[in-house]
């Protein structure tokens, strides 16, 4: 294995943040992501970034962000950590962690709710592609790439599963991509929609941003930059929530604190709706 690890958040930060040279070692490892930002370089990568970064902070996006966020938390979240709570059940909270943010984040990119998390603790078959995939990336990092590429040849092994995640993978996606279009297509002749202050979707968005940086936005442009997002918005955002629970587990003076905070935030904003209401009346 010729790997070299940093943490150092400078060394990070340039290589995600710089237009930092991934090489063909890494396209041919990274296949199923398509010529998505992760696996993009030079002007791509840069035209890329700037379209997301535009969209993602788009007026439009950040009610939905909100609304879908705030959602998932009061309809899901809390009532799933409520029942596992009365029922003495121990849960893997990396797992409840990362069936939020799989649901949040495919919902804020297609506005398709895949319903990861619930009581039920469901098996979802897109759910699992993605796991399957990211694991038989793993396992090319570890072994010879003429291994894994005979694997991927005879149809065995992880590349098998890799193989099958990304036809889920694919057709899924597509079908979104295919759904979202049918629907924008309704609504404008319809003219229901009001592209500059509707708040929507991220798929939605790429659908009707004007072509400013040289991108072309065909179904395969929409798969890739789709499924790359999703794995962006999933297990990091997921692991860092679960690493955060565990540290303020850890100390109390800091959980302290923080309900202490929370507290004083719920006050300022119960006398500002009373203030509010005095005012109506």
């Amino acid at each position: 294995m010729d790997i070299l690890g940093t943490v150092d958040p400078a060394n990070v930060h340039h290589v995600m943040s710089s237009n930092f040279p991934k090489g063909l070692e890494f396209l041919k490892m990274f296949g199923v992501l398509g010529d998505g930002i992760f696996n993009s370089d030079a002007d791509l990568w840069k035209n890329q970034r700037k379209l997301a970064r535009v969209l993602i902070n788009h007026q439009r996006f950040y009610p939905f962000l909100v609304k879908t966020s705030r959602g998932k938390v009061e309809t899901r979240l809390i009532p799933v950590l409520n029942h596992v709570s009365e029922q003495g059940l121990i849960v893997d909270l990396q797992d409840l962690f990362q069936r939020f943010t799989f649901d949040t984040s495919c919902i804020l990119i297609t506005s398709y709710d895949p319903g990861c998390l619930s009581i039920e603790f469901p098996d979802v078959p897109f759910a699992k592609a993605m796991d399957d995939a990211e694991e038989a990336l793993l396992m090319r990092h570890v072994v010879l790439e003429t291994v894994w590429r005979i694997q991927s040849w005879l149809g065995i092994g992880h590349e098998k599963k890799l193989s099958e995640a990304w036809k889920t993978l694919d057709r899924v996606i597509n079908k979104c991509v295919s759904m979202k279009k049918e629907e924008m297509s309704k609504k404008a002749e319809l003219k229901e929609r009001e592209e500059e202050e509707e708040a929507v979707d991220l798929l939605t968005s790429y659908l009707i941003e004007d072509d400013t940086f040289n991108l072309k936005r065909n179904d395969k442009f929409l798969r890739d930059t789709i499924l790359n997002l999703m794995l962006a918005g999933r297990d990091t955002t997921s692991s860092a929530l679960t690493w955060f629970i565990w540290l303020v587990s850890q100390h109390p003076t800091v959980e302290e604190k923080i309900r202490e905070e929370l507290k004083l935030v719920i006050l300022k904003e119960k006398l500002r709706n009373g203030c509010f209401s005095r005012q109506k009346s």
